[in-house]
């Protein structure tokens, strides 16, 4: 849905309103005959109930829209807007295309995570705080160390035991692998099987997700968000042999053709609903893995696969 009109400095071009919400636009699409413009959610939802323009009921579907020329795309981004957060006391107004970098930044954002000052250390959403008490918190951590180191105990000699054997399990099959890919060529790929196997099954093991605002991609992340991210795959059961391949994909510079540039993956947008993602877990992050998304093409997904970072908009399906 677009912009509240409201929230703009000055008038704002007819053009730039979407007849749909009668909101400014938010990432514009556009019917290619009639060159009609709407937000990309209004056309998405309307085109569910019937497959017409809705200003001139000319025949129209998703795949006839197209990405709004340049010189709409630039009107758009010199307006000026005020801060999500106004009603919290921002006071802030910024040209529409830096919204989203003052959103992750703007301390009068309620869920922009804080570190409680008290004792605890704790990271919570900044409206959070005033209600958060460290003496509870650090009981409740403490009671759920005492429960998991019981159940490590509990559980130790059994896994110590089931460990072993499987050491001595994978070690049995690398001399069998050995010994017999001298005598049969065509059981040369079978640790390339082994391993799609051990990848397949982790990302099964994941939660299907869906983006809900594609616009808040951060593209360009840097070393630290990049770690937190590796943690969570390693946390996830991700095989080590894929883990470091999957984080210098997070990085635009290693992203395929169809998502290299800016202005590519604005012209490929219509497209990122076709791709089957999986959440890192905890994170506003997915990953996109090739062996799910062939259908994609060779332009708009790598191997393995592809991590996506979000400032906003990743739930669980």
């Amino acid at each position: 849905m677009g912009y509240d009109v409201a929230r703009f400095q000055g008038d704002v071009d007819e053009d730039l309103i979407c007849p749909i919400c009668s909101g400014v636009l938010e990432e514009p699409v556009q019917a290619p005959h009639c060159e009609h413009a709407f937000c990309n959610a209004c056309i998405t939802q309307w085109f569910s109930q019937q497959q017409t323009c809705p200003v001139d009921r000319s025949v129209v579907t998703v795949a006839h829209l197209r990405p709004v020329p340049r010189i709409m795309r630039n009107m758009l981004s010199k307006l000026q807007i005020t801060c999500d957060n106004a009603v919290f006391g921002c006071t802030a107004v910024v040209r529409l295309d830096n919204l989203m970098s003052h959103l992750n930044d703007c301390e009068h954002n309620p869920k922009r995570p804080v570190t409680c000052e008290q004792g605890c250390g704790l990271e919570m959403p900044k409206d959070e705080l005033p209600n958060h008490n460290c003496i509870k918190h650090l009981r409740s951590v403490v009671q759920q160390q005492q429960t998991r180191i019981a159940e490590l105990e509990k559980t130790s000699a059994e896994h110590k035991h089931q460990l072993a054997e499987q050491k001595r399990d994978i070690q049995l099959l690398k001399a069998y692998m050995r010994a017999i890919r001298s005598v049969n060529p065509n059981l040369q790929n079978l640790e390339e099987t082994i391993e799609y196997n051990e990848i397949l099954e982790w990302v099964n093991s994941l939660q299907p997700a869906r983006v809900t605002r594609w616009g808040g991609m951060i593209s360009t992340p840097d070393a630290v968000l990049q770690a937190v991210i590796k943690r969570s795959l390693v946390e996830s059961g991700c095989p080590t042999s894929i883990i470091n391949e999957l984080i210098e994909n997070a990085h635009e510079r290693n992203w395929p053709q169809g998502l290299a540039t800016l202005e590519t993956r604005q012209m490929n947008r219509r497209y990122y609903e076709n791709y089957v993602a999986k959440r890192i877990p905890g994170k506003q992050a997915v990953v996109v893995m090739a062996c799910e998304n062939q259908h994609m093409g060779e332009e708009m997904v790598l191997e393995p696969g592809l991590v996506m970072i979000f400032a906003h908009g990743v739930e669980e399906i």
